[in-house]
């Protein structure tokens, strides 16, 4: 789980909005999409792992894995949300 702390001090690279914890329904679907090899990131290289937790930008546009315990914040480790068609 996510530090509260941590959370109000990270903010997406790309477009500098807020994150939020990402819905449970949200990384169901999308480890669902990652188990099929449907889930590309920013930079088009196939997620190969299951997500623990993500970080949503308040737009919603985008999501950032969080893996044990760690948010990935590389703009290229970006899922865009729209392009999976979830959420």
């Amino acid at each position: 789980m996510l530090d509260e702390k941590l959370l109000r001090l990270v903010q997406c690279p790309i477009s500098g909005q807020t994150l939020q914890i990402s819905p449970a329904a949200l990384i169901v679907a999308l480890n669902e999409k990652i188990a099929q090899g449907l889930v590309r990131d920013a930079s088009d290289q196939l997620v190969e792992s299951a997500l623990d937790q993500g970080l949503t930008t308040a737009d919603g546009a985008r999501l950032y894995p969080v893996r044990g315990g760690i948010p990935t914040l590389i703009a290229d480790a970006a899922i865009e949300l729209e392009r999976q068609e979830v959420g």
